[in-house]
């Protein structure tokens, strides 16, 4: 039971009626062409067919997928196709985002521990930083800038540029945008792949 509490994350479950007087058998043969795909197996037993996939090709319709079972059932208007399919890619587009998320709070609790041990080695370095920037002279002016009256360029400031590599060495920023796409991947594919194996799943069995 817990376990498919949480397995709704990587599996793709759905029913479709089958049309009036259509034997199982008939659905499954209608069906059949879509697991003789390249990296495909499955069998058949009665009302149940399973299937698996393997280096499946792109051109593959269910490429998504790489296993499931199908199955026919009775039910109170009459008979009807139950599929259970799995996908490692849509588990993959799930834990993408809490592995990025872990990695940009990892960087956050990184520059929190190296703060303190930075703070007394930037103030000596601050003073030796200031020594030379005063003793450094500004870049050389054109002539005709300074003939047009272009203000004068200021002095390299070595603090700020140390300033902005540190604030870039421990920013979150990139492993969230990660996080956000594979979040938004997910969420789409999941959507996505449902409908689109339904409808796949319909036609097959209407013959159209």
């Amino acid at each position: 039971m817990r376990a498919r509490f949480i397995d709704w994350i990587w599996h793709v479950r759905g029913t479709l009626a089958l049309a009036p007087q259509q034997s199982g058998e008939e659905a499954f043969d209608r069906l059949e062409p879509l697991f003789g795909e390249s990296g495909t197996s499955h069998q058949r037993s009665g009302d149940t067919l399973t299937f698996s996939k393997k280096d499946q090709a792109a051109q593959d319709k269910m490429s998504v997928f790489d296993g499931g079972v199908l199955q026919i059932e009775q039910g109170g208007t009459g008979s009807v196709l139950r599929y259970n399919l799995k996908s490692r890619a849509l588990l993959f587009c799930f834990l993408a985002p809490l592995l990025f998320l872990a990695f940009g709070q990892l960087t956050v609790a990184l520059g929190k521990l190296e703060s303190p041990a930075a703070e007394a080695g930037k103030e000596a370095g601050d003073k030796k930083d200031d020594k030379k920037d005063d003793k450094k002279p500004a870049a050389a002016m054109n002539p005709i800038d300074k003939f047009l009256g272009a203000p004068e360029p200021e002095k390299p400031d070595a603090k700020k540029d140390k300033e902005k590599g540190a604030d870039k060495k421990h920013s979150p920023t990139s492993a969230y945008v990660f996080a956000a796409f594979f979040a938004a991947l997910y969420v789409i594919g999941r959507i996505l792949e449902d409908r689109l194996v339904r409808k796949l799943f319909r036609r097959k069995l209407l013959g159209v």
